[in-house]
Formats: structure tokens, sequence, C-alpha cells
């Protein structure tokens, strides 16, 4: 079941009708979320203390509610967001901890950081993004979005896996980017992109002439879902 069909599951059990949930965003499977944030219109007496210390009883030990607000009548939680950041983890290196496996894209070859921040960069600013959503995907607001942050963060401020012997913060690679808004699977196509930048296999510039009329072919694979973050949502 989604998170979305565990939170209204939950919250039924309060409302003692069907309720409905609605998400800052939509998640693939296999992505993670640190900040996702939802809504719903409820009618029961519950306050927030309550609301959350029930939620978190009736979820399985993998969801958590770590905040319960009152909203704005009209607050929606994907509708109100201004901006969003997501991460996307590589673990370069050739050998990963089981423990952080499900939560990187393991990426064996040397990669060019350097090549790959300078491909990044370019991604900063308001452009047509079409040629890294989703073959198939039909968007209502357009494929046009902005950017306002494309880096990776530097290693040493990194924690290290602490389920390894020999942590390597060097090794582990984040990228960060935050937007108006995203387009389907978007960073996942940006990040395979970079990778290929990495390998050396597309050069930086590259990127600048996807952003002018590229296509979805014509950009690099789709990266796992595995390692891939929400990270915050922004509201006025």
């Amino acid at each position: 079941m989604s998170i979305q069909g565990l939170l209204e599951e939950a919250l039924a059990r309060f409302e003692g009708r069907p309720t409905t949930v609605h998400g800052a965003g939509r998640t693939d499977a296999g992505v993670h979320a640190h900040g996702q944030v939802a809504s719903a219109r409820l009618s029961g007496g519950h306050d927030t203390e309550q609301l959350l210390r029930g939620l978190n009883t009736s979820l399985p030990l993998d969801v958590r509610v770590l905040q319960v607000d009152e909203a704005a009548d009209d607050f929606h939680a994907r509708f109100s967001a201004r901006s969003k950041t997501y991460r996307y983890a590589i673990r370069n290196a050739s050998t990963v901890s089981p423990f952080e496996y499900p939560f990187v894209w393991q990426v064996p070859e040397r990669l060019d950081l350097a090549a790959m921040q300078a491909a990044a960069a370019i991604l900063i600013g308001t452009h047509d993004f079409a040629c890294f959503r989703s073959t198939g995907q039909e968007a209502k607001r357009g494929t046009t979005r902005t950017i306002t942050r494309s880096a990776f963060l530097d290693p040493g401020s990194l924690t290290p896996d602490p389920g390894s012997r020999t942590p390597d913060p060097g090794s582990l690679l984040v990228y960060e980017v935050a937007a108006t808004g995203f387009l389907r699977r978007m960073v996942r196509a940006i990040a395979g992109t970079l990778v290929e930048v990495g390998r050396g296999e597309r050069s930086s510039d590259s990127v600048a002439a996807l952003l002018d009329g590229g296509s979805r072919a014509d950009a690099g694979a789709t990266a796992p879902a595995q390692g891939l973050f929400l990270v915050s949502v922004k509201y006025d």
C-alpha cells in the first residue's frame, strides 16, 4: 500500500469515515522522503498532539508522522507549495555497505565530480525541461520550470555511513536540486545524465544543448529510485 493509502486508512479510524490525503508531491516506488508534507480536511475534535500520537500508533514502523499542525482552510499540500528540494545519493565505490545499499545508487566507475558540478550549474534558471520528463507524460502546466539550486554537496560535510567499517565520505556524492516544481522523474533523469557526464560519456556543455530543444532520448538514463530523497517543501 502507498504512504497516502496508509495515512488515509489511519485517519479514517479517527474520523469514522473515508478521508482523502493530499501529498506535496508524488514519489515513485522506492523513493524516500525526509520532508514530505500532506494535508487532509478533518471534522473530528482531536487536537494535533492526539493526532500525532494516534497516527504513529496506527502506522507501520517504517512510516512516521513527525509533526501535525492546523492550517488555513484553503491550504493544499501540493498546490500551496512554493518550492521543493530533492537530494540524490550516489556511492561512487566498488563496494557498498548492505545497510546503505537501499538508499544510494552504486556507481563503481570513477566519476569526474568537477565535470558533474559544472553540468549541474547549467540547469539553474528557468528552462524547458521536457528532455528530463518521463516518456509519454503529459504536463498540464507545460514543461517549463525554475531551478534555484543545482549542485553537489561538499563531501566533507556529509556524515559517513555508520554501518561501514571504513567510512569514506569522499565516495558519497549527493546532488541537491531545488525548484518551483518538477516533472515526473525529472530529478532521476537529471541524475542519470550527470553520471554520464561524470563517466566521460558526454560533456558538461551538452546539458545546455539538452535544454535547447532536446528530447528525452537525448538525455541520460533514468537513475534508480532508491537514491532519491524528498528533503523539504516550502510554503509562504
